[in-house]
């Protein structure tokens, strides 16, 4: 069987995972009988440990995405597509309240040069825990162990796991970020089907 290789700019268990249930899902839609195959790569993303905006996250997606395709060239790897993944959090204001959301953003480019940008959706924070983020300077997954009481959350249920009480976890919320990405490249303007 004939296989694509997507770099994906990150190691990371829960990560991992949500892209090949992403791509489990999407295999038909983007490669036919063709199968995915995942080449994950440690690059950086050129943005804080925990962006503290939608352009910083969407950037640091960007960054990964580009990182990869800098490697591919240089290193002559035969990846197809490239996927850099952000978490992080959006900090807005209505009516005079701040208001702090935790996103992930996904961004996929392929050999072409084409590029789509993905989000998951997005969750309040408490403010308890906005505050040690935002206003403290606290990384995202050492704020998240200490309000949860617990050692390891990124690489288990993620932030989402534990405000969602399981309903929604990392792996979720990137899986989504990931599949709304990857639309671009199967969806054609009338929604009909596949671009490729």
């Amino acid at each position: 069987m004939e296989s694509v290789l997507i770099a994906v700019g990150s190691t990371r268990r829960p990560k991992i995972q949500a892209v090949r249930q992403a791509l489990d899902e999407l295999t038909p839609l983007l490669c036919g009988s063709a199968e995915f195959e995942i080449a994950a790569v440690d690059v950086p993303s050129g943005v804080r440990p925990t962006p503290l905006s939608r352009e910083e996250m969407m950037a640091g997606a960007r960054n990964r995405a580009e990182a990869l395709a800098r490697i591919a060239r240089e290193q002559g790897r035969p990846w197809l597509y490239f996927l850099g993944l952000e978490g992080g959090l959006d900090v807005v204001h209505e009516s005079g309240t701040r208001l702090v959301f935790l996103q992930n953003w996904a961004y996929v480019a392929d050999t072409s040069g084409r590029g789509a940008f993905g989000q998951s959706g997005a969750l309040a924070l408490p403010e308890s825990l906005a505050s040690r983020v935002v206003d403290e300077g606290v990384d995202l997954a050492e704020a998240i162990d200490a309000f949860a009481q617990k050692r390891g959350v990124r690489d288990s249920e993620g932030a989402w796991g534990v405000l969602t009480k399981g309903l929604i976890t990392r792996e979720d919320a990137v899986r989504v970020s990931v599949t709304s990405a990857l639309a671009a490249f199967f969806a054609s303007r009338d929604g009909s089907g596949s671009s490729h």
